[in-house]
């Protein structure tokens, strides 16, 4: 399995990064792209459209200001997909955490925290696992990490 790790523009990678980085801790492979809803909502459609058949099992969306990207996945792809509102606007990721969390219903897009990357490919984990023993297994180690620090 893998996961799809979007960004609205390159100025998003070192924000989304931690979520890539997550990912490769728990053995699933993360699979970077760059597209906009705004400026490449055809690359974006695409992308997501044929999403299930290219092997992914969840998109993480990173996106700052107006943050449409996750939800114009959603609209194509009955994949889960995982919103990650970013900081850097005037108003400090408030707007982009409010335009990722609120879409229409059937269209649903699971958000965290503002630049909450790393959370985001912990969720995307536990929806793979479970399917997946050996993911759930990692997913249990990393957890039990926590209680020795």
């Amino acid at each position: 399995m893998k996961v799809a790790v979007l960004m609205g523009s390159a100025s998003d990678k070192a924000k989304m990064a931690p979520a890539a980085e997550m990912l490769g801790q728990l053995g699933i492979e993360a699979v970077e792209e760059v597209m906009s809803a705004h400026r490449t909502p055809q690359v974006v459609s695409d992308f997501a459209a044929s999403a299930r058949e290219a092997g992914f099992a969840a998109i993480i969306c990173g996106a700052g200001m107006a943050a449409h990207l996750a939800g114009a996945v959603a609209a194509r792809t009955t994949l889960p997909v995982i919103g990650v509102p970013l900081s850097g606007s005037a108003l400090s990721g408030v707007d982009s955490l409010y335009a990722t969390v609120q879409m229409p219903k059937g269209f649903p897009v699971a958000t965290v925290a503002i630049d909450g990357a790393a959370n985001a490919a912990l969720l995307a984990a536990e929806i793979i696992a479970v399917g997946d023993g050996e993911v759930a297994e990692r997913l249990a180690a990393y957890r039990a990490g926590f209680a020795k620090r």
